[in-house]
């Protein structure tokens, strides 16, 4: 894991976290039957915490490059604040979700793992990609994960967002609430 000096500085602004599919929420595969019809393996501690950020006050949502109704089908179940599918420059969309919830770049966390992704994450305010994001990627990562792209990577950054906000204690309580301090 690799981490920059101002990353626990950044972290005290995110109010949002903006995620890539293929190659973050997935191992960047996708397997097709004879059929025709698209499978993922999506992880479900990635899963787990996006369902609970928003809990904790955050915005949570995905721009992908492939329009696919598997994670259509991923998205909806996982209640995210926005989702955008078919995404060619993401840079414009991210425009958009800035605009729509009266976000600043600085507020924003983004993890993405290949080219497309550098418009975003070369601008909001925390960029991170999975272990095995290309590596002009990483170039512009202040938080390059351990775990690889559908291996937990964005649990992962995630998490380290809420430790150095100082709400791993609010997340547990989601799931353990007896765990709170009085």
């Amino acid at each position: 894991m690799y981490k920059t000096s101002d990353f626990a500085q950044r972290a005290q602004l995110i109010k949002a976290f903006i995620f890539d599919v293929d190659g973050v929420l997935t191992d960047a595969g996708v397997i097709y039957d004879d059929n025709g019809l698209e499978y993922k393996r999506f992880n479900a501690k990635d899963g787990l915490i996006i369902r609970a950020l928003p809990r904790l006050g955050f915005l949570t949502g995905g721009i992908t490059g492939r329009n696919s109704p598997v994670v259509r089908h991923r998205f909806d179940e996982l209640k995210v604040s926005f989702q955008y599918h078919g995404i060619s420059q993401k840079g414009i969309v991210y425009e958009q979700i800035k605009k729509d919830f009266s976000l600043i770049d600085s507020e924003i966390a983004y993890i993405g793992d290949d080219l497309n992704d550098l418009p975003i994450l070369t601008q909001c305010g925390l960029a991170a990609c999975p272990a095995d994001a290309s590596p002009h990627v990483l170039m512009h990562a202040h938080y390059a994960c351990k775990k690889r792209g559908g291996e937990g990577a964005f649990r992962e950054f995630a998490e380290a967002i809420l430790y150095e906000k100082q709400l791993t204690d609010a997340l547990i309580a989601l799931f353990w609430p007896l765990s709170s301090k009085a």
